[in-house]
């Protein structure tokens, strides 16, 4: 890929996220803010958490975004007894009486870890140490998994019967938790006409590996005015109560708040998302925009909150 200056580059990165926004938008109705999101974190090289009740496609959208982005894809459906090295690989004794390393479904680009908190701790973590160090380690070796690497793990959050949640600090490796919502009746007439007849969409392949990681690099190189570098640094800071930066809201109704991953995220969350608006530098606005998905999982609400059933994006909002 040869551009004459970044800023060509910046206006390829815009025209391919648009291109595959509408070919998504072929096959999942009524979820182009979802969609959206899920292109920001990887181009930004995050990991996405889609949070919502069965029967909302979080699984077809994943396959959908696999086909259109021409990546080899995984699908793990977790469950009570899955180990680590079900995921990872496993050593076996070859023909020659010689152990050999056979991989396991992790060594893919784009990773679909279904209904993540079904499964135990130990697994949940092996996933984990994947999703930081984009490398595992087996049998006292280490091997580096596939670039781009792309975990989106879905939740259901109505089942407590036989879940693991997530504790906080894992949870902080996800840059987005996207809640899915109920379809628009508009969009669910559209889902059901189409699902229940033999209508069919082809949908071509947009984009290549290569093209994804030179994007990604490129996104790294988006410059950033200081003032919206400390807006985003001090967004985090206030939501952490006790500090000297925090919000009074905080520390009335927060218990634990984001750490510095999060100003990492939002910073280049925004550089994504300033891309995608066909901005060369992120602003304040960039920032607001993908703060709730980025904030919502890494604050915890304390018992004031939860007696006045007031919500995290509720106290979000009110920081922003």
């Amino acid at each position: 890929m040869k551009f004459k200056n970044d800023v060509e580059a910046v206006d390829a990165l815009k025209a391919k996220i648009d291109l595959l926004q509408t070919e998504i938008q072929k096959r999942i109705y009524g979820q182009d803010e979802i969609i959206k999101q899920v292109l920001i974190s990887l181009f930004s090289r995050g990991h996405c958490l889609l949070v919502g009740v069965p029967g909302l496609a979080k699984t077809l959208l994943v396959n959908t975004i696999a086909e259109v982005l021409g990546l080899k894809y995984s699908r793990i459906q977790f469950t009570p007894d899955l180990m680590p090295s079900d995921i990872i690989g496993t050593d076996i004794l070859d023909k020659n009486r010689e152990f050999k390393f056979i991989k396991g479904p992790l060594f893919a680009n784009i990773i679909l870890a279904d209904e993540i908190n079904r499964t135990p701790p130990k697994t949940q973590a092996a996933l984990l140490e994947a999703m930081q160090e984009r490398a595992v380690t087996a049998g006292g070796e280490r091997f580096e998994l596939n670039k781009p690497f792309f975990v989106l793990a879905t939740q259901n959050p109505i089942e407590q019967e036989g879940t693991y949640p997530l504790p906080e600090a894992q949870l902080d490796r996800f840059m987005f938790s996207i809640w899915l919502d109920y379809p628009a009746y508009d969009d669910e007439l559209t889902i059901v006409r189409n699902t229940t007849s033999d209508f069919s969409t082809e949908l071509k392949e947009i984009i290549s590996a290569e093209e994804i990681k030179y994007f990604q690099q490129l996104v790294l190189k988006i410059p950033i005015n200081d003032n919206v570098l400390k807006y985003a640094v001090s967004l985090s800071a206030k939501t952490r109560p006790g500090t000297k930066l925090a919000a009074p809201i905080t520390d009335k109704y927060l218990k634990w708040g984001a750490g510095p991953r999060a100003s990492q995220y939002l910073v280049l969350g925004a550089k994504t998302h300033a891309a995608l608006s066909g901005k060369y530098s992120p602003d304040i606005e960039d920032v607001k925009a993908i703060a709730k998905t980025i904030l919502r999982h890494r604050v915890i609400k304390n018992y004031k909150a939860e007696a006045e059933n007031i919500s995290v994006d509720q106290i979000i909002q009110e920081l922003l």
